[in-house]
């Protein structure tokens, strides 16, 4: 199986045509930066619901304007059939990566996310099956697991779902395998584990927990860790998450179509140790955030206790070999927000 240096010199000698929903979220835009770093030609459709604008100044500001005026933004909602259309009109390769996130949010607002996840989902399959694209390669979700307590996580094995979130995600992936089946698209879906890296988003209700926490240290409070601070997660570097992409959008094995992957670094941390990891790596910056504590509040609701995953599939039929663990991850992810406060801070005082 060719590695990704491999698939990412074939994607230079040869450019496509992409589409990245969601382009101006966390995930959305860093695929965005990649791709034209590569010389691709991309579209881009957002509706800014949870994406925004700053993200995509980041990326133009990243790859410079060569690279940039290779790049077509179009405001649409994948709620709406006839943006989809539209996006997805001459392009090889499908990243859908637009939905609404968040396990809360989908307790709070079920519909919401409902009709954005799955009905939004279906109508991109639609316009993904009329434009003739290559391949959909769309995000799910570690959620699908649901209340099934095995560990390692294998993606032939699942619980019931614990969220409105948890079911639309799910459903996702039944959905892409009935149009593969129907229809002959070459669907893929990304189980992703706990994303994190730079340019996600610390504010907002619905944060997740590493930009919330590295928010609130570099405000000089204190974050709040729900439960007793055991509960593991597996969190997987955005950096992989590219990698994953990519090589699911130009592989030629015909075993690995049609599937869905676990993507992660393979390893749990607890949230105790991810805010010692955190505050320690900030602690170098800025020494005064070594005496803050964090703070316990109740579970969460919809939360399961434990999560890893096992990345063997994903290394075997995609070639998958993560760069980062949650080590190296944090230290790059923190080094990209004290950047931006540095940079903040100075403009302020001119």
């Amino acid at each position: 199986m060719a590695g990704i240096g491999k698939i990412k010199g074939q994607l230079m000698e040869s450019p496509k045509r992409w589409l990245v929903t969601g382009v101006a979220g966390f995930i959305g835009s860093s695929l965005l930066e990649e791709l034209l770093k590569l010389g691709q030609s991309v579209i881009g459709l957002d509706n800014f619901s949870t994406g925004y604008l700053h993200n995509l100044e980041d990326v133009k500001n990243t790859v410079g304007d060569g690279a940039w005026s290779r790049f077509t933004f179009i405001g649409g909602d994948i709620r709406n059939p006839e943006d989809c259309r539209r996006a997805c009109a001459g392009v090889d390769y499908v990243l859908h990566q637009a939905a609404l996130g968040s396990v809360p949010r989908s307790i709070d607002d079920p519909v919401t996310t409902n009709q954005s996840n799955i009905d939004g989902f279906v109508n991109m399959l639609v316009a993904a099956r009329d434009a003739r694209v290559k391949r959909f390669v769309y995000a799910a979700s570690s959620s699908t697991y649901g209340d099934h307590p095995g560990l390692p996580k294998k993606e032939d094995v699942i619980g019931r779902p614990l969220s409105p979130y948890a079911v639309t995600k799910y459903v996702n992936e039944l959905y892409a395998d009935v149009f593969a089946r129907t229809y002959g698209m070459e669907c893929i879906g990304l189980r992703y584990f706990n994303v994190f890296g730079r340019r996600q988003d610390p504010k907002g209700a619905y944060a997740a927990v590493i930009p919330c926490w590295i928010g609130a240290l570099l405000d000089g409070k204190a974050p709040t860790i729900h439960g007793d601070g055991e509960t593991s997660r597996d969190f997987c570097y955005i950096d992989n998450v590219v990698q994953a992409n990519l090589l699911s959008a130009v592989t030629e094995k015909p075993a690995a179509l049609n599937q869905v992957y676990n993507i992660a670094f393979g390893e749990k941390t607890t949230l105790n140790e991810l805010f010692t990891m955190i505050r320690g790596s900030l602690a170098r910056h800025y020494p005064a955030i070594a005496k803050i504590e964090a703070e316990y509040g109740p579970y969460r609701p919809g939360d399961v206790r434990h999560s890893q995953a096992d990345i063997e599939k994903a290394g075997v039929l995609l070639g998958y070999k993560p760069t980062h663990d949650v080590k190296q991850g944090m230290e790059e992810t923190v080094a990209w927000y004290v950047d931006k406060l540095t940079k903040k801070t100075k403009k302020r005082g001119k």
